[in-house]
């Protein structure tokens, strides 16, 4: 039995490796951009999608061709693949289809801390929580065998710290050839969504439940390790690895296949001790479900533990009701900032220099708003810079509206800009728009990824078809379209922004400098 020391990522590339995958797809986002890249290294069939919307498509076009696919991405990248999320519960797949999400607890790289877990409960989707790496390479194995049975998708949830944390990994079982495509199957009543065929599919959901918690009152994800019968713990997650060294003396019912709850077991657990708590790393979601099983003796759940990621001082705190504010470090930590000798550094500078009102978007460039810049004003989600900033030009006074820029990177203006793009077009505003997309020629904050403008696939050397940023603009119908350099050529980038902020026009500014650090890695990877 081979064992080696890896991540809750690499342990989920392995499993998807071991398990037979025939294509993992998906969009960076921290915590889970590794996965797809350390499968691709292990020789697993992967691709970078535009957006995340995109990937699940794809996958569920292998899944009905019976073969397995693996969706990974972070947290708020389940917001942007939710429509198409919620009709493949109801249609199902003839394949394997699970869909692994990365939530952010603590935000150390989102702009929220959502839980994803809420998406298996609204869509009727079974939802694993792995706690560390083995359970990962394990779990991944059972998700797909059940998505296999109940012919649906699974929902995997990650959490920054299983994600990123190690431990020893037992390999324990032989890897499974990806599987032959079954071929074109026509079966509309399954993988049409209409009305007629998604009344009954509803039906078949719901039923596929109801026999998916009776099977999970007895997974062998759900166990009990036995203590005290004083203090009772029900949790998931990377939560039990706290607990148990918070409370090493109490009985903790540890739940792997959380969704659908077994309702049984959970109840069955909470009779046995005398005070239940629940630890769980986000929302309150397993206390809302265990608190109505009329056992009487759940603890209230406290209201600051749904902030932030949990660790042992914090499960400790939890179960003594302690609400105290966690301790200030002693040094504060460096706040992040653009890299030395980074492309962005000129852009935003002319942009500040300038008297801009920049709405901006997710990436690396958000760092535009920190001294010495302070160059973005607004960021919301991908894709926002630009449809928030025509929003802004129809209701200003002109001379205001003339100040609004949108900036945005050329990966996520792939993954959601395009829309906003053409928006700018259909719906002009009177004074036109100005849209900046710094190409770094990477997807930088998340690891220097490929994207579909970096004429590379997901390994960094395969060749891929380069989707041009200029042609794409000039084909969606932009006034003016020009390339510039702002590192060197800071003065033409300076006037330029000028002429397109006083014509009446929709105007399009590529900054194309290629990332430093991509620079250095595609160095030494030609070396080798």
């Amino acid at each position: 039995m081979e064992t080696r020391l890896l991540s809750g990522n690499e342990a989920v590339a392995l499993s998807a490796y071991d398990c037979g995958v025939n294509l993992g797809c998906g969009y960076p986002g921290t915590p889970s951009s590794e996965i797809l890249d350390e499968f691709s290294k292990l020789g697993g069939n992967a691709e970078w999608e535009p957006n995340e919307k995109c990937a699940i498509e794809t996958a569920i076009g292998v899944a009905v061709a019976g073969c397995r696919a693996l969706v990974t991405m972070k947290h708020v990248g389940l917001n942007v693949a939710a429509d198409p999320l919620f009709a493949v519960a109801y249609a199902g797949t003839d394949g394997g289809l699970v869909v692994l999400t990365a939530d952010d607890p603590g935000m150390a790289s989102s702009q929220n801390e959502q839980d994803n877990r809420r998406y298996a409960i609204a869509a009727g989707i079974p939802l694993f929580e792995p706690s560390d790496s083995q359970e990962c390479y394990d779990m991944l194995n059972a998700a797909f065998e059940l998505a296999d049975k109940y012919r649906g998708p699974v929902l995997f949830r990650m959490t920054t710290r299983v994600c990123h944390s190690k431990c020893v990994v037992r390999r324990n079982r032989e890897r499974v050839e990806p599987r032959p495509s079954a071929g074109l199957v026509r079966d509309p009543r399954h993988n049409v969504t209409v009305p007629a065929f998604s009344r009954p599919a509803h039906r078949r959901l719901r039923a596929d439940l109801a026999e998916t918690r009776k099977q999970n009152e007895t997974s062998p994800f759900n166990f009990i390790k036995r203590g005290g019968s004083d203090i009772g713990i029900v949790t998931s997650g990377i939560g039990y690895q706290h607990a148990r060294e918070a409370a090493p003396d109490a009985s903790i019912l540890k739940l792997g296949l959380s969704y659908p709850q077994p309702t049984e077991l959970i109840r069955d657990f909470c009779k046995s001790v005398k005070r239940v708590f629940v630890v769980e790393e986000g929302d309150p979601v397993l206390y809302d479900f265990v608190s109505t099983l009329g056992t009487g003796n759940v603890e209230p759940y406290d209201e600051e533990f749904r902030f932030g990621e949990l660790n042992v001082s914090r499960v400790r705190k939890l179960l003594k009701h302690d609400i105290s504010p966690d301790p200030v470090p002693p040094v504060a930590p460096k706040p992040p900032e653009l890299c030395p000798g980074c492309p962005h550094r000129k852009s935003f500078e002319v942009l500040r220099d300038l008297g801009c009102f920049v709405c901006g978007d997710i990436g690396c460039y958000t760092l535009g708003l920190m001294p010495p810049y302070n160059a973005i004003h607004t960021t919301l989600c991908m894709g926002a810079s630009i449809t928030m900033a025509l929003g802004l030009r129809k209701m200003l006074p002109e001379e205001q509206a003339r100040q609004v820029v949108s900036v945005i990177g050329d990966s996520t203006f792939f993954h959601t800009g395009i829309n906003g793009a053409v928006e700018m077009v259909y719906n002009r505003p009177k004074t036109g728009h100005l849209l900046i997309i710094l190409d770094n020629r990477t997807t930088a904050m998340t690891g220097l990824q490929e994207n579909p403008g970096t004429g590379k696939c997901i390994d960094h050397v395969t060749e891929a078809t380069e989707v041009s940023l200029e042609n794409v603009l000039r084909g969606i119908g932009f006034d003016y379209v020009e390339s510039v350099d702002s590192t060197t050529e800071t003065e033409r980038f300076a006037d330029m922004v000028r002429e397109c902020l006083a014509a009446t026009r929709i105007s399009a500014i590529i900054v194309r400098r290629q990332c430093v650090l991509a620079a250095v890695r595609n160095s030494k990877m030609k070396k080798n």
